[in-house]
């Protein structure tokens, strides 16, 4: 009879518990983003669409190194190397990532590509809005991956 009891006790304290959470999240005032008409607030750990970065010469920091492409367990990463000449500089590396194309129908936005690249040329940047009628439309280029060319840097000489 005492173990029932005490069972009955552990159940009803259990119980009260997590009413407390709910009731407290009930007395909150509530959140609404107006989207379409207000800007998105977004946490600092959102996963948005990718961002190939430049340098600050305006160079891709892109080496063409596969890494991003080993670590994506969706295998949704394509990337050609080319080699980089000396009268035409794509990176600052030795090669450069000629083609490199994200499918984001396979996409899981787990994040393995930016942790695995050693250059910061990939990052998750806060672009959210990919939806489409055609899956081909879902296929990302590097055009349309890459940051807008800035303007390089004067030096202080």
């Amino acid at each position: 009879m005492a173990n029932i009891l005490r069972e009955v006790v552990r159940s009803v304290s259990a119980l009260a518990k997590g009413f407390t959470v709910t009731f407290k999240t009930m007395l909150r005032p509530t959140v609404t983003e107006n989207y379409p008409d207000e800007p998105v607030h977004f946490e600092g750990r959102f996963r948005g669409l990718h961002v190939l970065r430049r340098d600050e010469n305006g160079l891709e920091k892109c080496v063409g190194c596969f890494l991003c492409a080993a670590a994506c367990p969706s295998h949704c990463i394509y990337i050609e190397a080319g080699d980089n000449t000396a009268d035409q500089r794509i990176s600052a590396g030795e090669r450069y990532a000629e083609v490199y194309n994200i499918d984001y129908n396979r996409c899981i936005f787990c994040g393995y590509c930016v942790e695995a690249c050693p250059t910061d040329a990939i990052t998750h940047g806060h672009e959210f809005e990919i939806a489409a009628y055609n899956v081909v439309d879902l296929i990302y280029r590097k055009e349309r991956l890459l940051e807008a060319a800035s303007t390089p840097k004067a030096s202080g000489k």
